[in-house]
């Protein structure tokens, strides 16, 4: 029974690394994308829409 037990905790102390890992990765995507200035946002938004504009194929009205 005290095997059992002891399995339990092990699973659960990897569980909470796993969220608290989660949580770090998170934390980082977001400080990095708080970085950027409201005009580098729209250059980069600029950028992409111009890149999918040229790139998709145009539809046919038949």
């Amino acid at each position: 029974m005290r095997q059992r037990m002891r399995w339990w905790k092990v699973l659960g102390l990897a569980g909470l690394a796993g969220v608290a890992a989660s949580g770090v990765v998170i934390a980082r995507a977001e400080r990095r994308r708080r970085a950027y200035t409201p005009e580098e946002i729209r250059a980069r938004l600029r950028d992409r829409h111009a890149e999918v504009t040229s790139t998709a194929p145009a539809d046919d009205a038949d």
